[in-house]
């Protein structure tokens, strides 16, 4: 035997407002910002209706729940700019990847140096790997050795997020800004 189907509510985003608060009394705040204590709800929804305005939920979980009256569409849209404008302020902080080999020439280093300070001065977060090819696999201790080279110059604007480490041929260190 088939079981009937059945649907689910829609989930309603923001506060519950008019018919959808179903506490017999609340506690009423007016469009001017007047308390009105507790009061049996439907009063409050006729009040709402005399004014033209919305009673909206806004704190649910108080004993008795505080509702007001306001332009429930006005709310919705003062919240939605609050949300694209807190958006539009955070930054993603990407992580940029500079290459080295443990033999760098002295310039190329600086060269190198220049690029990683201004991705600090734009907060992104630095990964500096080493590549090692054939002998050079000998030669560790001078790829460690170029790596606190960089961790000393970047001492005052990056903290190590994470110390070198080497894996297969490559070792890598991760900075992030101060």
């Amino acid at each position: 035997m088939r079981r009937p189907f059945k649907a689910e509510a829609p989930v309603k985003d923001g506060p519950r407002s008019n018919k959808e608060i179903r506490i017999p009394r609340v506690q009423l705040i007016d469009a001017d910002g007047n308390n009105h204590g507790t009061v049996p709800t439907d009063q409050a929804l006729r009040m709402a209706e005399e004014a033209g305005l919305d009673l909206v939920e806004i704190s649910p979980n108080s004993e008795p729940p505080v509702v007001k009256i306001l332009d429930l569409g006005k709310l919705k849209y003062a919240n939605q700019k609050k949300a694209a404008e807190a958006r539009k302020k955070q930054k993603i902080v990407e992580i940029k990847e500079i290459k080295m080999r443990p033999n760098i020439d002295t310039h190329d280093y600086d060269v190198k140096m220049k690029a990683m300070n201004r991705f600090f001065e734009e907060g992104d977060k630095v990964k500096v790997t080493l590549k090692f090819r054939g002998r050079e696999m000998a030669h560790q201790e001078l790829g460690m050795k170029l790596l606190m080279q960089v961790k000393e110059d970047t001492l005052t604007i990056a903290k190590v997020e994470a110390e070198p480490k080497l894996e297969g041929r490559q070792m890598m260190m991760v900075l992030a800004p101060k």
